[in-house]
C-alpha cells in the first residue's frame, strides 16, 4: 500500500509501517541531519527536506489518493507550558496535516503524539477541531492511547494515537492487539552489548536491570546536551544502575567498576545505540550528525514495534471486503 509521511523524523513510524506493508512514496522532513539519517538507512526513499507548513500537494502529484498519510508529529505541549515561544507552532503543525488530509485525500490518515492529547480537557478544543475537520472531509475517527512495553518494546512509553478513514473502513478497524508474552527487559535487551569490551559486571547489572526502561525523552533542539530525561526519569534510571545524567561514546571496559552506591560514578551510561535499541531500532539502523542531534532523533523516535502494530492494524481494515 502507499503512503506519505509527514514529521517523518528519524524513521521510527516509517519503519514500522514499511514492515506493516506500506510504501511510503514521501518522507517529509525538515531538519537536515535527520533528512541524512533517513537516506543513509533507506536510500531508495524520496526523502523532502523542508517545512511541513511550506509543503504544496500539487508540486507532488504522486501524493494525491495515497492509502494512508501518517506523522509522528512534534510533541503538543500540555497546558502548563502552552505559553512557551514555539508551543503554537505544534499547533499549527498538527492542523497543517489534517488540513493535508483534504488536498491529498487518503484512505487513512494516522497522526501519533502525547498520550494527553487523547483524553485530557485541555486538548479539547484541538480534538473539536480535528473532529470537525475531519468530519467535514467525509473521515470517520477514534483517539486511542498505547503504551509501546505492549508491542515489544522494552520501555514504559505511552502514545496517542488519531486514526481516520474514509469510506466505511472505520467500522472494520480493530485496535492492536498487545503481545502476550512478558515485556522485555533493558537487561535482556542490551546484556549483549554491554559486554562488547570485556566489562565482567554485565550479567550481573542485566539481572538488576530486569524491568522496562522509563520513557527516554528526546529533549530540545533549542538547548540541553544528551540525557535519558527529567529528574524523575533520572531516578529510575538510577534504580537500574544506570547514570540517566548523560549518554556515553562507548560500553563499560573491563576495569570500570560498578557500584550504583557510590552515586552517578558508579553507574553505568548507555551509548545511543543501546537507546536505540530500547526504542526498538534494528542494530543496524544508523543516525547521522553529533552526539547530541544523533540521540534528540532517538528520543523523540515512535519505537517501529509500535509503527508495524498500527500499520497492520490500518493495513487490515482497509483491505477487508
Amino acid at each position: 500500500m502507499s503512503a506519505v509521511a509527514v514529521c517523518a523524523g528519524a524513521g521510527g513510524l516509517a519503519l514500522g509501517m514499511e514492515r506493516a506493508g506500506f510504501e511510503p512514496l514521501l518522507l517529509i522532513e525538515k531538519r537536515q541531519v535527520i533528512c541524512e539519517t533517513l537516506r543513509l538507512n533507506r536510500p531508495a526513499w524520496n526523502v523532502l527536506e523542508g517545512d511541513l507548513l511550506d509543503f504544496d500537494p500539487d508540486a507532488h502529484p504522486y501524493s494525491y489518493d495515497v492509502d494512508l498519510l501518517y506523522g509522528g508529529l512534534p510533541r503538543v505541549k500540555a497546558s502548563a507550558a502552552v505559553s512557551r515561544r514555539d508551543s503554537d507552532e505544534e499547533i499549527r503543525i498538527l492542523e497543517a496535516t489534517v488540513m493535508l488530509a483534504h488536498a491529498v485525500r487518503p484512505r487513512a490518515l494516522l497522526i501519533e503524539n502525547v498520550p494527553d492529547l487523547a483524553v485530557k480537557p485541555e486538548y479539547e478544543p484541538i480534538r473539536e477541531f480535528m473532529a470537525t475537520e475531519l468530519s467535514h472531509l467525509g473521515y470517520e475517527h477514534i483517539w486511542f492511547t498505547l503504551n509501546a512495553m505492549d508491542y515489544g518494546v522494552p520501555q514504559n512509553r505511552k502514545q496517542s494515537v488519531l486514526i481516520a478513514f474514509s469510506e466505511d473502513s472505520m467500522s472494520r478497524f480493530v485496535l492492536p492487539e498487545p503481545e502476550t508474552k512478558p515485556p522485555s527487559t533493558v537487561g535482556g535487551t542490551l546484556h549483549s552489548s554491554m559486554g562488547e569490551r570485556g566489562w565482567t559486571a554485565a550479567s550481573e547489572w542485566a539481572a538488576l536491570a530486569d524491568t522496562v526502561a522509563p520513557t527516554l525523552v528526546g529533549g530540545s533542539w533549542n538547548r540541553g546536551g544528551a540525557d535519558l530525561g527529567p529528574t524523575g526519569s533520572k531516578r529510575a534510571w538510577a534504580r537500574l544502575g544506570v547514570d540517566g545524567g548523560t549518554v556515553a561514546d562507548q560500553v563499560p571496559g573491563p576495569e570500570f567498576q560498578w557500584d550504583p552506591g557510590q552515586g552517578r560514578e558508579g553507574m553505568v551510561r548507555l551509548t545511543i545505540a543501546q537507546t536505540a535499541l530500547l526504542q526498538g531500532f534494528p542494530s543496524d539502523w544508523v543516525f547521522a550528525g553529533r552526539k547530541t542531534a544523533r540521540y534528540r532523533q532517538v528520543g523523540h523516535a515512535t519505537p517501529p514495534p509500535v509503527g508495524c502494530a498500527l500499520g497492520n492494524a490500518v493495513r487490515k481494515a482497509l483491505e477487508r471486503p
